[in-house]
């Protein structure tokens, strides 16, 4: 089979589409062809030597996909070959064939494309696990998300909603139309606006009930001072870095919490967990037309280089996808 490949790390050229050697099925583990890929931004961190892929997990960077079911392994039921369905990976999905644990799949939706599909799990997966199950985002509490223009932001505008949350943005001027077609209640121009005072304008001095963070260090106070009494905090991202001084009486006066999580590296059984719950709770969102995947744009999977250009300009809204033919 043919798979990206990352001989050296470096910019979007180091990305060669090469062959490699065909998956196997291990035992609880299925064998997927790939249709389509998305583009994540731990690809690009991958790409650039910065976030490698867990011990065991395939080297080629892609963390869901969709496609059918070509072999299964021992141990493994409630799955068939022929099955179309999408994955949760830890690595693997910019390739024609991917081995995964059983427990990471899910069915495409019902009333999804199969190519779209692969825009869903991953940040499905991140989404709830950390505004539903990690901080109890409950009906007729604000939700403030950072970089409401991603997949993840994208997924989480729509969550939100779905739950009878009020939904506040952060994303680029440009973006906000279409953000708001989504559900987006307000939007902060990052750049030109002051999102703590935006916030508390919109909400009237309250504050946000919970704010799903992807900038890290550089937003960390400044979150805080968003919050809500009661708010919590939840860090998925680094992009703003990873260390900063807080003024922890700010937060112990709010009664607040904060907590950070990342998905790749969990081990099986919870990754297994966390599909459950979004199969339970997520996927009648999704086939009942009040979630759908978000697409920008669709690009074969040789041409993942110019994927990645495009992701790191920062001017999509959803998601990216990579496909196999």
């Amino acid at each position: 089979m043919r798979a990206i490949t990352v001989p050296e790390p470096g910019g979007p050229d180091a990305l060669v589409w090469a062959e490699v050697p065909d998956p196997e099925p291990g035992p609880g583990e299925v064998v997927v062809d790939v249709r389509a890929s998305a583009v994540n931004r731990a690809d690009l961190l991958q790409r650039q030597g910065h976030y490698p892929p867990p011990a065991g997990a395939p080297a080629y960077p892609g963390l869901e996909c969709a496609g059918v079911i070509s072999a299964t392994g021992s141990d493994v039921t409630g799955w068939r070959v022929g099955q179309e369905v999408c994955a949760l990976l830890a690595g693997g999905g910019y390739a024609e064939r991917v081995a995964v644990p059983a427990g990471q799949l899910l069915p495409v939706p019902t009333g999804v494309d199969l190519v779209d599909a692969a825009a869903l799990p991953e940040v499905a997966c991140t989404v709830w696990s950390n505004v539903v199950r990690l901080a109890g985002l409950r009906a007729g509490e604000t939700l403030l998300i950072h970089g409401g223009g991603s997949g993840i932001g994208t997924f989480a505008i729509q969550l939100g909603m779905a739950l009878g949350a009020t939904v506040v943005v952060t994303a680029r001027a440009a973006k906000h139309e279409r953000l708001r077609e989504l559900g987006a209640a307000h939007t902060i121009d990052y750049r030109e606006q002051d999102f703590v005072e935006e916030v508390r304008r919109v909400t009237d001095g309250r504050g946000a009930d919970v704010v799903l963070d992807i900038m890290g260090a550089s937003y960390l106070g400044r979150n805080v001072a968003a919050l809500a009494t009661g708010g919590r905090l939840v860090v998925i991202g680094l992009q703003g870095g990873r260390k900063a001084e807080l003024d922890l009486n700010a937060l112990m006066t709010k009664r607040a919490t904060i907590a950070g999580t990342t998905l790749r590296s969990r081990p099986i059984p919870e990754k297994a967990a966390i599909v459950r719950g979004v199969r339970d709770e997520v996927w009648p969102l999704v086939e009942a037309g009040r979630i759908r995947p978000i697409v920008e744009r669709r690009l074969p999977m040789a041409e993942a280089a110019a994927a990645h250009r495009f992701v790191e300009g920062g001017d999509h809204v959803g998601k990216v996808l990579l496909t196999t033919g």
